[in-house]
């Protein structure tokens, strides 16, 4: 994706299911638990740009002792390794202390223990990230603010461990707002801050309401006060405390929870939105945002790793028993297209495929576009993220090719014609150059600086391979999806110019984005997308510029509606107009100035049907398009839209979700 957006924040869980002296005895060390955790999160790094958070919950640790444990780290992710290395540090500086105190004692009483980095009990007690539960965050910052404090996991203590609670998911609540008054009628007094805050106040209350009414049933039956903590901490009922708190949420979300006593669960929301998958044995239970970083860390094939279903949670509790169960009613399954078309890595053989056709599905409107010329047409991509739709466009350009030469030999056979200079013509003319135009010479991530210093970032960062581009040439690159426009038009098609080609085309695997996304990806200012400029540019130049009042006046009405029947009124902004005339004007918006190049910038964009015949070939999932059609999942995404658009038309700036009262 040439156009920098934040997105979906990356999860990691494992849960041990055996005591930590099994794993030093099978793999030699009772860090196991950690080592994965750490991994999982290495294979999901793409996941995360503004810091890592971990979280610890150790089993049946007895009074005095601490339990839940959280580590939040302010780092680039590509500091990962530093921090994973600057822990086990940590325990090593652990170790020799106690190994120190050890021969201190064993002079003085000739009592021999063992080193440290052996005893699983002295690491679980001393080491603070030795558990039985080990949970791991990487954040991108889609709300809120970003620092320390608003990473993830969020912790609410108290000294009943079935009433401490840490959170942490990848997700966005677009009635956050609601849920804040909701707290405030019961008498509560929330911090306006992220959704989290509220996730975590919301089930927070909910699980003190559950713990309050068992210790008061046993209690009042005369058991004797020790022994109430265990009966509450098996009686619990954890998803009956997720069905209760989650009954008015509207978002998308994988909501990671651990309650101080060891029950944890892992919760989806109803649509199905947001991604997360599981595997099990007689050894570990573990949960992360991608199937592959499961697949490749615990050494499982594709089949064993399970998709967690929509609107169920799933809970284990503490004694290890695994109970799976919707919490909701599920909706209408819409797992989010960007992880397919972009955030997820590539190595997913499902994913990779689905990637190589959406290049595919591009082949007959670019032959359509440059005329079949393709004897004169230099074919590449960018970013490197659209290499695997690179290469599916050649494939399908390959099949493309073999059926017109398969008909013209046919042709030349019924009529006499074939001769060898015929048949070296009719096989080798007309095929496309294949070459890497834009590539970086350093390695940086653009996204990484902030948009004001962008331009020249990014001109400095890539290149281009020069003589590989005549004159005569129509130069196409393939870029995953164009959202803003901004990289296009101040740097990389400035760059691509320098080549001189004949014209640019740029394909996009991706439709036009023409509405917010509310569900995690912080795609949510309706004036910064490229089509919505394009679309409002077209009907000022029309004289159609009352349609944005009359659209203005809609919005207001539809939030004036019940929650149930709001629609998109913004729709009626692009209802004048073809895709293909929009295509245009974004040409005309993104074309390089300050160049002395003078050919002409294309864009051809993914058609809406195409995005679904390449993605919803697997697994059967219809896969959502809310940010190309309109078209959303749950009420909130229609309230958002139109908010969106009247944050627009008042020129106000931020994101149109309902955070606040």
């Amino acid at each position: 994706m040439s156009d920098p957006i934040r997105h979906e924040c990356g999860l990691a869980v494992v849960r041990l299911k055996k005591p930590l002296a099994y794993y030093q005895d099978t793999y030699g060390t009772a860090l196991h638990g950690f080592n994965l955790l750490a991994s999982l999160m290495a294979k999901q790094r793409n996941r995360g740009q503004d810091g890592i958070g971990i979280g610890c919950c150790k089993l049946n640790m007895p009074a005095g002792l601490p339990y839940l444990f959280r580590e939040r780290f302010d780092v680039s992710v590509d500091q990962m390794g530093e921090v994973f290395s600057s822990i086990r540090k940590d325990y090593k500086r652990i170790a020799r202390r106690i190994d120190n105190q050890r021969r201190e004692q064993r002079h003085e009483t000739g009592v021999e223990l063992p080193p440290f980095e052996e005893d699983p009990e002295a690491i679980k007690r001393e080491f603070d990230l030795a558990g039985e539960i080990n949970i791991g965050h990487l954040r991108y910052g889609t709300s809120g603010g970003l620092g320390k404090t608003c990473l993830h996991p969020y912790v609410r203590r108290s000294t009943w461990p079935t009433r401490s609670l840490m959170v942490m998911g990848n997700f966005n609540l677009t009635n956050a707002g609601e849920l804040n008054r909701v707290m405030m009628q019961r008498g509560q007094h929330p911090v306006f801050g992220t959704d989290t805050q509220s996730v975590l106040e919301e089930i927070g209350f909910q699980l003190d309401e559950a713990h309050t009414e068992l210790y008061h049933q046993l209690r009042d039956s005369g058991m004797p006060g020790a022994d109430i903590p265990g009966h509450i901490s098996s009686r619990l009922d954890v998803a009956e405390v997720i069905r209760k708190s989650a009954q008015i949420w509207d978002g998308g979300y994988s909501i990671v929870g651990v309650v101080g006593n060891g029950d944890l669960f892992v919760m989806r929301d109803p649509n199905g939105i947001r991604p997360c998958w599981y595997y099990e044995d007689d050894e570990v239970l573990a949960f992360a945002s991608e199937r592959v970083a499961l697949m490749s860390v615990l050494e499982v094939p594709e089949e064993a790793v399970q998709e967690l279903p929509a609107a169920h949670v799933a809970v284990m509790k503490a004694c290890g028993s695994l109970s799976i169960s919707p919490f909701t009613q599920p909706g209408i399954s819409r797992p989010c297209s960007f992880e397919r078309i972009y955030f997820s890595r590539g190595n997913d053989s499902q994913i990779y495929q689905q990637r190589k056709r959406l290049g595919e599905q591009l082949v007959g409107q670019l032959t359509e576009a440059i005329g079949d010329d393709f004897e004169h047409s230099v074919l590449s991509f960018i970013p490197n993220t659209a290499e695997t739709a690179y290469f599916g466009f050649l494939d399908g350009l390959r099949k493309q090719r073999r059926v017109a030469v398969r008909e013209a030999l046919m042709e030349m056979l019924r009529r006499g014609e074939l001769d060898e200079a015929k048949l070296d013509d009719l096989v080798l003319r007309n095929w496309p150059r294949a070459e890497k135009i834009a590539h970086k010479d350093i390695k940086m991530r653009t996204f990484i600086a902030s948009e004001h210093g962008r331009d020249e970032l990014v001109s400095s960062v890539y290149d281009i391979t020069y003589g590989a581009v005549t004159c005569r040439d129509h130069l196409v690159v393939i870029d995953d999806s164009i959202v803003r426009g901004t990289t296009l038009r101040t740097s990389l098609l400035r760059i691509l110019a320098r080549t001189n080609p004949k014209d640019i085309i740029v394909l996009s695997t991706a439709p036009q984005i023409r509405y917010p996304d509310c569900y995690g990806i912080d795609m949510s200012e309706l004036g910064k997308f490229i089509a919505f400029q394009a679309a409002v540019q077209l009907l000022r130049e029309r004289n159609l510029r009352p349609v944005l009042k009359e659209t203005y006046e809609a919005c207001k009405a539809e939030l004036a509606r019940p929650r149930d029947e709001v629609r998109n009124a913004v729709k009626a902004i692009y209802a004048h107009f073809s895709d293909e005339e929009i295509s245009a004007k974004i040409a005309q918006l993104v074309a390089p100035t300050k160049t002395q190049w003078k050919g002409e910038v294309k864009v051809i964009y993914q058609s809406v049907a195409g995005l679904h015949q390449a993605l919803d070939q697997a697994g059967g999932h219809h896969f959502g398009d809310w940010y190309f059609t309109g078209d959303y999942p749950t009420p909130g995404g229609y309230a958002t839209v139109n908010r969106a658009f009247m944050n627009f038309y008042e020129r106000r700036e931020g994101r149109a979700y309902d955070t606040l009262l």
